[in-house]
Formats: C-alpha cells, sequence, structure tokens
C-alpha cells in the first residue's frame, strides 16, 4: 500500500441540510481495529432523511460523521487482528450487535440491547472499531466490483424484510414505493419466482422497475389513491398476498392495509416520521385474519445472504446507481435524491474534483 496521509477529510452533519467537510489527522488503529481507505460509499433514503431532520434518534447525534454504506480497502491494522490483512477489499455494515443478549441468542441481532452503529462512509478513511471488525466487516469477492459490494447492507435490510414477511409458495406481491428500496425488493422477490407489482408516483421509476423485474407497475397518488383501483392490479379480484410499503408514508401504510386479501400480510417496511400514528379499521385487521409486521435493518445471517447475491449476478444492482460524484459533492448528491433526479449515487473519495 502507498505511504498514507497525515490528514484525511470527512463529510460531518451539522444539522438540517447541513454540512462541511472537515479535515481530520489519519487515526492509527488500535487493538482489534482496522483503517479502511473508503472506495465508495454510496447515498440511500435513509441519508435522505438524517440530512433532511439533522439527525436520528438511534443511529446519529449531530455534529457527526456521516454516510454508512461503505466498501473499501484495508490499509492498517491494529495488534489482535488475525482475520483481515493490509490490501484487502472489504464491506463494513453499519451496525455491530453484542452477540450475547436474548434478541442476539434468539437470531434477532437487529433488536440488540446494544447494538451499536458506525457513521462516517462519506469520507475519504473510516476508522473501523473491535466490534464492528470482528462481526460486521466482510471480505468482497475478488470480480465483485466495491461500486456493487457497496449495496450490501441495503439488500440485507431487503431480506430481512422478506423473512419477516413469512412467505409460503410463489405469491402475488404488492411493492409500494419504487425508490431504492422498493427496486431491491422487486429484484430479491423475483428471483424466487413471485409476482410483483410496483407502484409509485414516478412514472420513470416504474420503468426502472420493470428493467428490475416488476410483473407490472402502477402509477399511485398515495394520498389520493383508491384501494379498489389497486385491487384490481392483483391476480386475486379479494387482493395481494403481500403487501410491502417502502415509502414511509402514512397514506401508503393504509392504502396496504386495505389491498391485501383475507389472510394476508402487510409489511410496514418503510419508517414514518416519529410521532406518526395509524389508524386501524379494526374489522378488517380482525375477521380477514391480517398479518401486520414491521421490518427493521438487517442481522449478520441476511448479510452474507446479500453479498453471495450480488457476487451471484443475478439481481441488476448497477441500474440503482444514478451517478458517481467525488466527496465534495455528497450535499448535492443528496439534493438530487430529494428531487428525484437521482436514485442512488456513489460518492468516490478519491475521486477530484472537477
Amino acid at each position: 500500500m502507498p505511504d498514507l496521509p497525515s490528514n484525511f477529510r470527512s463529510v460531518f452533519l451539522l444539522g438540517p441540510e447541513t454540512t462541511e467537510i472537515r479535515s481530520l489527522p489519519l487515526p492509527q488503529p488500535g487493538p482489534g481495529e482496522v483503517l479502511l481507505r473508503v472506495d465508495v460509499a454510496t447515498t440511500c433514503g435513509t441519508d435522505v432523511k438524517v440530512f433532511l431532520r439533522g439527525g436520528h434518534p438511534r443511529m446519529l447525534q449531530v455534529p457527526s460523521p456521516f454516510g454508512h454504506e461503505v466498501a473499501g480497502t484495508v490499509v492498517s491494522v491494529g495488534t489482535g487482528v488475525e482475520r483481515r490483512s493490509i490490501g484487502e477489499r472489504v464491506v463494513v455494515l453499519n451496525s455491530a450487535p453484542c452477540g450475547t443478549c436474548d434478541y442476539c441468542m434468539a437470531d434477532r441481532e437487529n433488536l440488540c440491547r446494544d447494538l451499536q452503529y458506525l457513521n462516517g462512509a462519506f469520507a475519504e478513511f473510516l476508522l473501523v472499531p473491535q466490534r464492528f471488525q470482528e462481526r460486521s466487516t466482510h471480505a468482497i469477492p475478488s470480480r465483485l466490483p466495491a461500486l456493487q459490494a457497496a449495496l450490501t447492507e441495503p439488500l440485507a435490510c431487503v431480506l430481512h424484510g422478506i423473512e419477516r414477511s413469512r412467505l409460503t409458495g410463489q405469491s402475488d406481491i404488492l411493492v409500494l414505493g419504487a425508490g431504492p428500496i422498493g427496486q431491491l425488493f422487486v429484484a430479491a422477490l423475483t428471483t424466487k419466482n413471485h409476482r410483483v407489482v410496483l407502484a409509485d408516483p414516478n412514472p420513470e421509476r416504474l420503468i426502472l422497475g420493470l428493467q428490475m423485474g416488476a410483473a407490472a407497475t402502477l402509477h399511485v397518488q398515495r394520498s389520493e389513491e383508491r384501494p379498489e383501483k389497486v385491487r384490481r392490479a392483483a391476480a386475486d379480484p379479494r387482493g395481494f398476498d403481500l403487501a410491502i410499503d417502502t415509502s414511509g408514508n402514512l397514506a401508503a401504510w393504509e392504502l396496504a392495509l386495505e389491498v391485501v386479501r383475507p389472510g394476508g400480510c402487510v409489511n410496514l417496511f418503510g419508517g414514518c416520521a416519529p410521532g406518526t400514528e395509524l389508524a386501524l379499521n379494526t374489522e378488517n385487521v380482525h375477521y380477514n385474519e391480517l398479518t401486520i409486521v414491521g421490518s427493521y435493518h438487517h442481522r449478520p445471517s441476511v448479510v452474507e445472504r446479500a453479498l453471495e447475491l450480488i457476487a451471484s449476478g443475478s439481481l441488476p444492482t448497477e441500474l440503482l446507481i444514478s451517478a458517481e460524484m467525488p466527496l465534495d459533492n455528497t450535499a448535492g448528491a443528496l439534493h438530487a435524491m430529494m428531487q428525484k433526479k437521482a436514485l442512488k449515487v456513489a460518492i468516490r473519495p478519491q475521486m477530484k474534483s472537477s
């Protein structure tokens, strides 16, 4: 590896839609830690929410290093590190469970009592703490580009969401929201031969959904849409087997509950703003025996499967990247997502600004 600089640049979130790039001393990894050169960090919908709100109740409090979907190269290792080596390409996940609490022992590590989060992917280098090095760092297969490997974290969240939905056999599924997560749900579900209908207000994203494998698309305006229209897109006139909301929009949550058939399942995957309350039609839920599930984050077992699935080439993940930008353009990339001009943006910290 080349000689390392004495300083590095990192994007900090300071408040709502406010970031700055700070020059920081390059850290030396301590016992069990590794230092990563960030090759690519991808933006996501959670980044946009955090950017707009100026923080996140669980993952970060400002001022804070920013960004969490990352792939890079190990450039330095601390004492006691056995599994990682200098020059190795890795994906580092944005959380690390304790591995010993009751939730971890029950394979529900995403609900760990001491779940720790790692931010700072929008930077030239990233120090990976010991717990993350041991539990949340994965080698990238030799032929897999770092750009696609960086999508491991969002795909792992999707695979966890699919597991939470408890599908049996081939199913008829509605995905509400054609953002990056919605598109990944389409791609992952269709690899298992499920019929997927993708619904969104954005026609361009619906076209992409067909490329990702959707059997059909539906142009909807969430706050005004009539459930009868949506149910007509299902194979069964009574509705879908499963409806998944990925938008975090209350109107979409309400719509999802009205368009599944008796015995169906609703996965409220997309997180609404804190304090949001949902009114339930109790007759619908009770007499139609609906299953309602929440889905949060990812677990180690689905992370490994996500990386394997991306490496297999069976998902067209390259279609999700709208642009590649240098570190200086991070805020611009997030604004482009907010304006629906970009789906996901790959931040290349080593790229020179024009």
